[in-house]
């Protein structure tokens, strides 16, 4: 079993959960970040100057390649985009690089983030991992990060990419943005309300990266979602019950979302129908299957 992990990517929303978790676990955790710290453990690296601190993968077993800029957060120029890429291709191909200027390392796993988006904007379809890359955006975001990703396998690394939906947690990420309107007495569908959303509470998100590392049957691409995804409605009607607020059956235009967010629209008005069926046949056991229990658990925890 993996002793010795590096994660990138360990100030984030999923990044400090799963650190704190392995930590508790007995695992020695390495992690790569631009700051420095007075933390041993922790490693410099400058993935836009291809620069990278090699000793991060001493003794390391595993990687879990969480680094990303942010999608949603700002304007999507055409600068951002390439950052947003950059930040996920790039740091992909410095990590193999420096693991290819290592001949001693004993890496054996390189387990990804990637994201839903792969599939682009699909309606009704019901998206498994064998469903085609889409268009958009987003979706050759994702292309581009899993092709690197994938790279690794020339470095003979078992390859796991978790498709992720929205990982919902009240510590930050899409739920405090999303429960923000509902708080102030405004929730309502977004565009027709039809989009399906594929959620995942924080617990099985970091309980789905230690089973890919712990379970090396486990490769390529696995759908990161709940069993049972949601509409936009659905989920914004959950999120009003469960904080005592009204849902108003009037819908926001995406025209009115369109002049808000731009481009980015596509990141939030997305339709994602994703099946989970190949993590469960994987054995894995979500703890949150359904929308209600989830949000039940978070809010009471706040």
């Amino acid at each position: 079993m993996a002793k010795k992990i590096l994660i990138t990517g360990a100030t984030g929303l999923v990044g400090t959960a799963l650190k704190k978790h392995l930590l508790a676990q007995g695992y020695e955790v390495n992690t790569l970040s631009r700051k420095e710290s007075d933390d041993p453990n922790n490693f410099t690296w400058d993935v836009y100057k291809g620069e990278i601190d090699t000793q991060c993968l001493t003794g390391v077993d595993a990687i879990i390649h969480l680094a990303g800029e942010p999608v949603a957060e700002k304007k999507w120029t055409k600068e951002r985009k390439k950052q947003i890429i950059d930040s996920r291709v790039k740091s992909t191909q410095l990590i193999y690089k420096a693991i290819q200027s290592n001949p001693d390392h004993q890496i054996k796993s390189f387990i990804s983030a990637s994201a839903v988006g792969f599939y682009g904007d699909c309606g009704d379809e019901i998206l498994t991992e064998e469903s085609q890359n889409g268009y958009g955006f987003l979706a050759e975001c994702c292309k581009l990060w899993e092709d690197a990703v994938d790279e690794g396998k020339k470095l003979s690394l078992r390859i796991v990419k978790l498709r992720t939906g929205i990982v919902f947690s009240t510590k930050g990420g899409a739920l405090p943005q999303l429960d923000k309107p509902v708080r102030l007495f405004a929730g309502a569908a977004l565009g027709t309300g039809k989009q399906w959303t594929p959620w995942l509470h924080i617990d099985d998100m970091v309980a789905m990266y230690v089973y890919a590392l712990e379970n090396f049957n486990m490769e390529n691409s696995y759908n990161a979602c709940a069993p049972f995804p949601v509409t936009n409605e659905g989920l914004t009607k959950a999120i009003a019950k469960h904080l005592h607020r009204p849902f108003w059956p009037v819908k926001v235009p995406r025209k009115a979302i369109e002049l808000l967010m731009g481009e980015r629209t596509e990141a939030v008005m997305m339709s994602n129908n994703t099946a989970a069926q190949k993590i469960l046949d994987a054995g894995f056991k979500f703890k949150f299957t359904h929308l209600d229990d989830a949000l039940a658990n978070l809010y009471q925890h706040k």
